[in-house]
């Protein structure tokens, strides 16, 4: 008899934690993915994860998703449930449990992912959108948080958790740490640095956090707390129908914006994967099918050569 799965998932929960120090949202994710494949199969021992027991369990997210009847679940979030489960086969080979291989299972085929980004006019728009608001320091809060997410594409998490002593103000850069706690660094833009110096300048609280909710108080009171990257994407959303964006804007379209935006100033990829902190360039690859001036300039200079010379009513 091996080890019981429910304790084995326990293990390389504390292992993501601990040794490769993963997240708490990845854990609670990856504990939630699991914990649904064991209780389908029926806590079966490691030594019973089989090819044909995982191809079973793949048709039953494929069907119907859980719970709901008529409905499936996204190949993506089907590709979720795939990933937990290669990387638990792999803790468990790497402890010599006996398993199934995890290179056995193969992720489901996904069409191709697009982005959405705010055009010129558009993050123009947006970007101006707190002057409307009349308290001074409500309004340089918000004119600071649109100008950092356009300065570094930062994940609204990672702003959201920013500390007012993180930033080197003298440098015009400073580091935060990513998804698996990778540091990179990020570059403040002359309006970024600006804005925030503003904002910072009125707060008279002890708060460690660079952007704080300031909803229930005055110039020079106490503050609430750290703005949540929920409120922050309230904010932002409310900005956008404000100014007559009807697209859906998150701090995500953002942080697209900011990467479209350097592409198509001629940036390359290699640097914007850095910037963005992405791990795998397949990843920062979404954008280039939006940003790619060459087949824009070869379109340009040959598309409709053969009409030439036609008359109009031809």
């Amino acid at each position: 008899m091996g080890l019981p799965i429910d304790r084995a998932i326990t293990e390389f929960l504390e292992y993501l934690e601990v040794e490769r120090g993963r997240s708490p949202r990845t854990i609670r994710n990856y504990d939630f993915y699991l914990r649904r494949f064991a209780t389908w199969a029926k806590h079966p021992d490691p030594s019973d994860i089989t090819d044909a027991l995982v191809r079973r369990f793949r048709l039953w997210l494929n069907r119907s998703l859980p719970g709901r009847r008529d409905e499936t679940l996204k190949k993506n979030t089907q590709n979720y449930h795939l990933i937990a489960l290669r990387a638990f086969l792999k803790f468990l080979a790497r402890r010599d449990i006996k398993t199934l291989a995890p290179e056995k299972i193969e992720l489901a085929k996904q069409s191709t992912r697009t982005v959405e980004f705010l055009e010129a006019d558009e993050l123009d728009r947006l970007l101006k959108a707190p002057f409307v608001k009349k308290d001074s320091l409500i309004r340089r809060r918000d004119k600071a948080i649109l100008e950092l997410f356009f300065s570094t594409g930062l994940r609204v998490s990672e702003l959201a958790n920013l500390h007012i002593d993180q930033i080197n103000a003298a440098r015009d850069e400073f580091t935060v740490r990513g998804k698996g706690d990778k540091p990179r660094i990020v570059f403040l833009t002359p309006e970024a640095k600006s804005w925030m110096k503003q904002y910072l300048d009125l707060r008279l609280d002890t708060q460690p956090y660079l952007f704080v909710s300031h909803d229930r108080a005055r110039e020079g009171r106490e503050t609430v707390g750290p703005l949540t990257p929920r409120s922050i994407e309230r904010m932002i959303q409310q900005y956008a129908k404000a100014v007559g964006i009807t697209k859906r804007i998150t701090p995500h379209t953002m942080r697209h914006t900011f990467a479209t935006d350097l592409l198509l100033s001629g940036a390359d990829i290699r640097s914007v994967q850095a910037l963005l902190g992405h791990v795998s360039i397949t990843t920062t690859q979404v954008y280039t099918h939006i940003t790619n001036k060459q087949l824009k300039e070869i379109h340009h200079q040959f598309h409709g050569k053969t009409r030439k010379g036609k008359t109009k009513n031809s």
